[in-house]
């Protein structure tokens, strides 16, 4: 297998090298470095969202979860995913109509130009701070128990975390968003080969599918129907998480970025039609590893059901490329959003654009050092950690909703509203706040907290400014 694992990675960090390259050639201004120049194609497009949106957790975080959950997952990703591509048509021509209007620069500037002031992009940056650094953190201790798991003794977790994080580093630093775009097409075709390859592995080891779901019925039954053995899926949190899913390109930089980047409208209703597509085909072989998982090792640790799943049940050579491709997942993901979380700092610098820049490169230095120390404390439920990492951002949604989609500057009190819920919701994860109002999961009622306070506020705007203005 090493030999394979030669052959793959040389070939993977030689279309790397290219693709820096030829970013490093073309990055002759701070748009250009930042935002692509705004020039992405359809195909472009749509690789390099579907590559942020599916990454490691989704290789390795789904899989592992069908196994303990069961197939009610399904609806956690595939069916919340359908529904945000037609979320995506609508959102993503009205965003794309307010980023020329304001010229964007980034999700958190664009707030402050919206509502006119400085908090509005604030409250945005710190919600993608608070919850994308341990999102990307996921993707990096997903990937180091992997590859300790795969070559015990060679080196320790946090030491792969570290490599990757400086390969991540290096490649943002030299090439810019381009480069990262070109990684994530890289990535997103080698993952739909590799979980695709594997899955058709797990399911000849028993036969066919029918066969595959009898042996897990034999294991434990409740794994083919919800709320699944453990009781998570419930009716709230189905609908919690489609709700989260459904928000992520408005809430998650690195996603909304992208419906702005793409050159015309017409590419990014082509790359929303793709997406939808590409999401079925990912994720339905994660069903068939799971499953396979849940039947051959059932309550084993996570990192042995993979290393055995993913690496040592395979043949060599696609063992060797789903080593290769576990590594640019997590390189891609973690090179996309912390790449976003710079350019939302530097969407709210104000002067010297060179200064500016200065401020942005050392920021993603300090963002990849945050994101060691988190990959180290992160446990190894990969899934559900990510669930927390949408929903939390999800509580800013109304924030960029409302500066989107209002044809005049809203309400500043929709900020505070904002906040306020991303504040209880932080505070239920500490374990200071209940997660549940009586019967209902917080999640669910802070949603309907924001949908009632937002629609107050602003209907009272408008009333108030109806009202005749007093002369002086």
């Amino acid at each position: 297998m090493k030999v394979w694992i030669y052959i793959f990675f040389g070939i993977f960090f030689a279309l790397l090298a290219f693709a820096s390259w030829k970013s490093y050639r073309r990055n002759r201004s701070a748009e250009e470095f930042m935002l692509a120049g705004k020039s992405i194609g359809p195909i472009l497009g749509f690789l390099t969202f579907s590559a942020a949106l599916f990454s490691a957790f989704t290789f390795m975080g789904m899989p592992d979860f069908f196994r303990n959950h069961g197939i009610g997952a399904w609806t956690f990703l595939a069916f919340s995913d359908g529904i945000m591509v037609f979320f995506i048509l609508w959102f993503g021509y009205l965003l794309r109509k307010k980023a020329k209007e304001h010229n964007f620069q980034g999700v958190a500037g664009l707030m402050v130009s919206s509502y006119g002031t400085r908090w509005a992009g604030v409250a945005m940056f710190a919600s993608a701070f608070i919850f994308l650094i341990p999102y990307v953190a996921i993707q990096i201790r997903g990937i180091s128990i992997f590859l300790e798991a795969a070559f015990p003794g060679l080196l320790p977790s946090w030491t792969w975390a570290l490599i990757m994080v400086v390969m991540m580093l290096v490649y943002a630093e030299i090439g810019g968003l381009k480069a990262i775009v070109y990684s994530d097409a890289i990535q997103g075709l080698i993952l739909l080969l590799v979980i695709w390859l594997i899955g058709s592995t797990c399911i000849s080891a028993f036969g066919n599918v029918p066969d595959l779901f009898r042996a897990v019925e034999e294991v434990n039954a409740e794994l083919l129907s919800t709320p699944g053995p453990n009781g998570l899926f419930s009716w709230q949190f189905l609908l919690g998480s489609m709700v989260a899913v459904v928000m992520i390109p408005v809430t998650q930089p690195q996603l909304t970025t992208r419906l702005v980047v793409v050159k015309d409208l017409a590419s990014m209703r082509k790359m929303a039609y793709a997406v939808g597509i590409f999401a079925i085909l990912v994720i339905t072989p994660t069903i068939f590893i799971g499953m396979y998982g849940a039947a051959k090792y059932p309550g084993v640790p996570t990192s042995e059901f993979l290393s055995q799943a993913l690496l040592f049940d395979q043949a060599a050579p696609v063992a060797a490329l789903a080593i290769v491709g576990l590594f640019a997942a997590c390189l891609s993901t973690t090179n996309a959003q912390i790449f976003a979380l710079g350019n939302e700092l530097r969407s709210l610098l104000t002067g010297d654009e060179k200064k500016a820049m200065r401020i942005t490169r050392f920021s993603l230095f300090f963002f990849a050092a945050v994101v060691m120390v988190f990959s180290t404390l992160m446990s190894d439920e990969l899934a559900l950690l990510a669930r927390v990492s949408f929903t939390g951002t999800a509580m800013m949604a109304p924030i960029v909703l409302m500066a989107v989609i209002s044809g005049r500057k809203p309400a500043k009190e929709i900020i505070l509203i904002s906040s306020l819920a991303l504040i209880i919701y932080l505070l239920s994860l500490a374990g200071v706040v209940p997660d549940h109002v009586g019967k209902l999961k917080l999640d669910l009622s802070l949603y309907l907290f924001l949908i009632v306070s937002v629609a107050a506020v602003t209907f009272i705007k408008k009333k108030i400014e109806k009202l005749p203005r007093l002369e002086s």
